[in-house]
């Protein structure tokens, strides 16, 4: 059974927490949590059931595996105060936003490092988490990656100069599906329905439409094929959804976010002054 760190216990980390612990993968006993905030630490106890630190360097001399789970503009203060601690045979899974693997290796030279984009819905062990490895990785590693990221949903590894696209689509997705179930809510009280009413019937036809395209009977067309009849209402819909510049919105927005996405890594990457 190996022994699981987590540097930082905010929304992120203690979701993963959570998932670790519900899944069983790890015992409560076998998860350690560094977490700066005294609160924080007593909720995460209470909760979880987790041991839980103040001092970085007491989580480290006991874990194989260390999550990184910090904001990215308090990563580099603390990898310099944590590079001698971790050590060759620590594994680094940083789910840190826009720190890339060659800046996060360069600050842990001894470290193997695992580079992940999670989502919010692994706040609900149903996120989508893509991973790359490290140059000093080894295949046990990514065994080890790959089991701890599918305890709170969907893994995908891909080469990390596809992360700003993963970050515009997966990680930003969330809102950006939001805001078109917002619409259709608005939408539905247009027509006459109640909010609440409009709410339950939009936010329960975009999960079982997810679900049913996740579950692979159908690709995307299919779907919309077998919901549409010859002049039917899902036609004369789609006449004017497909009419409207809908497909390039949604282009502009996710090059919008991927474009900030890479800006914001170059920066975080850069040498500080």
């Amino acid at each position: 059974m190996m022994k699981v760190g987590f540097i930082g216990g905010g929304k992120m980390g203690e979701a993963i927490v959570a998932d670790l612990v519900r899944s069983r993968i790890l015992n409560p006993h076998d998860v350690y949590v560094c977490e700066i905030s005294e609160d924080r630490r007593r909720l995460l106890k209470r909760r979880h059931g987790v041991n839980v630190f103040a001092d970085n360097s007491l989580l480290l001399g006991v874990v194989d595996v260390v999550f990184l789970a910090v904001k990215p503009q308090a990563l580099d203060a603390v990898l310099a105060e944590t590079a001698e601690a971790i050590h060759e045979e620590h594994l680094v899974i940083s789910i840190v936003a826009g720190k890339r693997l060659a800046h996060i290796e360069s600050l842990l030279p001894k470290a193997k490092v695992v580079r992940v984009m999670p989502n919010l819905a692994a706040t609900i062990s149903e996120g989508m988490s893509v991973f790359c490895m490290g140059g000093r990785t080894t295949v046990e590693d990514r065994k080890r990656a790959v089991t701890l990221l599918s305890c709170f949903g969907q893994v995908l590894e891909l080469p990390e100069e596809h992360f700003d696209a993963v970050t515009a689509l997966s990680g930003s997705g969330p809102a950006f599906f939001a805001h078109f179930l917002e619409l259709m809510v608005q939408g539905g009280e247009s027509l006459g329905l109640s909010r609440k009413d409009a709410e339950l019937l939009a936010e329960q036809t975009m999960l079982g439409t997810a679900m049913l395209l996740a579950k692979g009977e159908f690709g995307a067309r299919e779907l919309i094929d077998s919901v549409s009849s010859a002049k039917g209402t899902t036609v004369a819909g789609m006449g004017v959804l497909t009419a409207a510049p809908l497909k390039e919105a949604i282009e502009a927005t996710l090059a919008a976010a991927a474009k900030r996405s890479e800006e914001l890594s170059e920066a975080h990457s850069s040498p500080r002054p």
